[in-house]
């Protein structure tokens, strides 16, 4: 324990990294339909994968642990290149892409956009250390690549060379152009929504589908997303690491009141694991994580692969701003907003699909805590405002890129701050401001 203390920030979260691959490997040998694990591989790498694809219907319990495992092997691989700054966006990123190897990633349909960066790494002379966190979030455009894969432009699955070069070519495009991309989308909304990523992919991913389906007239296939579920292995999974992260964390010396100090963050372009330590770090991986999971369970959603991939999805922003106190408001706001149009539903006579633990619903607020710098900065009240908006605009985001941008629910926070972040800089003061003001009162 006395050597990870002294370890650097970046070896620490290479570390992690590598601890939650082993987990999902260890996973995979453990379920009990282990047995059809790599036929089961196979139907998840052979089959359409847009949003939302329960992996565990398709491909089984076993396989989905060894899809998730493989792809943190290759990604935790990646980041030990040689120069490559390990950091809270790199937390972000690789949680993030775990999160999608449940229900979209697979260890096929990545590497299409990894050579497009590479790519790009070539032509602009830049190091490839430099870009290993586009080259994970280039994988949010993942399920399109399996679609040009395998089926455009019908509907008839199946793997033809026509179908590889121009998956290939889509990829290299997408990972060539992106970082540009990445570098930009913080002007558009400030640093007030965490899955800054999400606003080139979404683009992007608007742009292909009407490219490639709206403007000539091609059918967008539909996707069953299957109904295996378990609560069993995806909770006492969770339980298991999470827990063993908290108890980590207070090996390596956590100390209340530092975790205390991280939880009065104003979340707003903040790096956890450097401000505040490894340990207060880990001890909100632990923490955060099991308060994402309580909240699942408590308002009955489904623990499906979809559901499952989203608990690590939202755990991303872990090291860059998101914590339970930072975040519950923002719960709070999808839960009363669920009731408020229920109502409203009522009243008018409409058909009323988006109760609190729809999948839709589910999956929308697995994103919209990447909003926790509003409730950080402007105060809980305005984190609440920020999840009904977030709630109303999740599942209409959609449409505009086909399901095929994992990211939806990012690109969805997005359009929030576009409509909110202005009105807050312009109306209203930041918890700093009005506690400036009330001590200049006395």
């Amino acid at each position: 324990m006395k050597n990870i203390k002294e370890m650097s920030t970046g070896s620490f979260l290479k570390l992690l990294f590598a601890f939650f691959t082993v987990a999902f490997l260890l996973a995979a040998v453990i379920m009990p339909d282990r047995g059809t694990m790599f036929s089961g591989l196979w139907q998840i790498l052979s089959r359409p994968s847009k949003v939302t694809t329960n992996y565990f219907a398709l491909g089984g319990y076993s396989a989905t642990f060894l899809n998730m495992g493989l792809v943190c092997l290759v990604c935790t691989l990646l980041y030990c290149i040689p120069g490559t700054t390990v950091n809270n966006v790199s937390t972000l990123a690789f949680l993030l892409t775990a999160g999608f190897c449940s229900w979209g990633i697979n260890i096929l349909n990545i590497w299409p956009t990894f050579l497009g960066v590479v790519l790009y790494c070539l032509v602009k002379k830049e190091k490839l250390s430099a870009n290993v966190n586009a080259m994970l979030f280039s994988t949010g455009i993942a399920p399109l690549i399996t679609d040009l894969l395998i089926r455009y432009p019908g509907t008839e699955v199946g793997f033809t060379w026509h179908g590889v070069l121009l998956a290939l070519g889509v990829g290299l495009v997408i990972g060539f152009f992106l970082p540009g991309g990445l570098a930009y989308s913080a002007n558009v909304h400030k640093g007030f929504d965490l899955y800054s990523a999400a606003v080139p992919v979404g683009m992007t991913a608007f742009l292909l589908q009407a490219v490639l389906y709206k403007v000539p007239g091609v059918e967008l296939p539909k996707n069953d997303m299957g109904a295996a579920s378990s609560w069993v292995n995806t909770n006492v999974f969770c339980f298991v690491v999470f827990g063993l992260c908290i108890l980590f964390a207070i090996c390596l010396g956590c100390k209340p009141r530092a975790y205390l100090e991280l939880l009065k963050d104003s979340a707003h372009g903040v790096d956890f694991s450097k401000r505040y330590g490894k340990a207060a770090m880990l001890m909100n991986v632990g923490v955060y994580g099991l308060f994402i999971v309580l909240y699942y369970n408590l308002i009955g959603a489904d623990f499906n692969g979809v559901t499952f991939g989203c608990i690590f999805c939202m755990l991303a922003c872990c090291n860059s701003g998101s914590n339970p106190r930072t975040v519950w408001p923002i719960m709070a706001g999808y839960v009363i907003a669920s009731y408020l149009f229920g109502w409203i539903s009522q009243l008018t006579g409409g058909t009323f699909t988006q109760v609190i633990n729809a999948q839709a619903v589910v999956v929308g607020l697995c994103y919209a805590n990447g909003l926790s710098p509003i409730s950080g900065k402007y105060g809980w009240q305005y984190g609440l405002v920020a999840g009904m908006l977030h709630y109303c605009l999740v599942t209409t985001v959609p449409q505009l890129h086909g399901a095929f941008c994992l990211y939806n629910g990012g690109f969805t926070a997005a359009f929030v701050c576009l409509l909110l972040v202005p009105q807050l800089e312009r109306f209203f003061k930041t918890k700093e401001e009005r506690k400036a003001a009330r001590l200049a009162r006395r």
